[in-house]
């Protein structure tokens, strides 16, 4: 139960940092309207990547666990 919760929580936590780190705003850029250039990430573009990536391998982790026990 309390993996269940733990999963749920993880996985509005990653939609959320998913959808954070957009590059383009609007529908034109969903559709390739934004020339995409290769970038270092700096600051707070660097902390949330690194973030979803903690929060990814955290939400995996608790579904494995969840499926195994």
């Amino acid at each position: 139960m309390i993996l269940d919760i733990v999963q749920i929580i993880l996985a509005v936590l990653l939609i959320g940092s998913i959808l954070l780190q957009a590059r383009g705003t609007g529908l034109g850029a969903g559709f390739g309207g934004e020339g995409t250039v290769f970038r270092t990430k700096r600051g707070v573009e660097k902390k949330l990547h690194n973030t979803t990536i903690v929060i990814a391998i955290l939400f995996f982790g608790i579904s494995l666990a969840n499926v195994l026990f």
